[in-house]
């Protein structure tokens, strides 16, 4: 199964992101939507984007309360967005009660290890010297997989070892999308398009490497060139 691909919308406004998709085209019809441009212009861009028939990745990584995670999953499911993460580390049943909340029209994926963290980050933030990324990723995506969530959210480096463990139970995204000849950015773990689809993963985060380029569209020909390829 190829990977598909959504394009960030990381920017500060409605007509920011308008100009991005229009850029963009037929090329890309998936998109993320995440606390930059949700924070600023909320469900109105949501709205938007579905009504010119393009599919929504609302990345807002909930962290509360079950009842409250599990309302606001309501209410993104209510927007018609195909997909929404959660944080993994708020346990099974705050994972299930988004699960619940979001019904069959929307996705929940659980967050493992933030990208931009390498082991010495994740050390530093959760206060243990032995802990591991892998490790890490493996354990929270075992939480994903008891609640029954759509997928999770790992680098491309770990994609491999859940795919081996879960299989089809669970659909892998992974973030820090880079072309070989880009730069990292902040990002620690990336992947190439290309790489990231035969190690397994479902669904690939273009940010930069697509809407930092001078030309977006061609960009994501790239993409689909590298992900089309044998």
């Amino acid at each position: 199964m190829s990977a598909i691909p959504i394009v960030a919308l990381d920017v500060p406004t409605l007509a920011d992101a308008q100009a991005l998709v229009t850029r963009l085209g037929a090329s890309a019809d998936f998109y993320k939507v995440g606390l930059e441009l949700f924070t600023a212009e909320g469900p109105p861009v949501v709205r938007w984007l579905r009504a010119a028939g393009k599919r929504v990745f609302l990345d807002l990584k909930l962290h509360d309360i079950p009842n409250t995670v599990r309302g606001a999953a309501a209410s993104a499911a209510r927007l018609d967005v195909q997909l929404l993460t959660v944080h993994g580390g708020g346990g099974e049943v705050m994972v299930r009660a988004a699960v619940d909340g979001a019904g069959e029209r929307t996705g929940i994926l659980a967050v493992t290890v933030l990208t931009s963290f390498d082991a010495a980050a994740l050390a530093a933030a959760s206060g243990r010297a032995d802990i591991a990324v892998p490790g890490e990723v493996m354990r929270l995506a075992g939480i994903a997989r008891a609640a029954a969530a759509h997928g999770i959210v790992c680098s491309g480096e770990e994609v491999a070892a859940v795919r081996a463990a879960h299989g089809d139970a669970l659909a892998p995204l992974v973030p820090g999308i880079r072309f070989a000849d880009g730069d990292a950015h902040d990002q620690r773990r990336v992947v190439t398009p290309a790489e990231g689809q035969r190690r397994g993963a479902r669904y690939l985060i273009l940010g930069r490497a697509v809407t930092g380029a001078s030309d977006p569209a061609a960009a994501m020909a790239r993409v689909h060139e590298e992900l089309a390829a044998p």
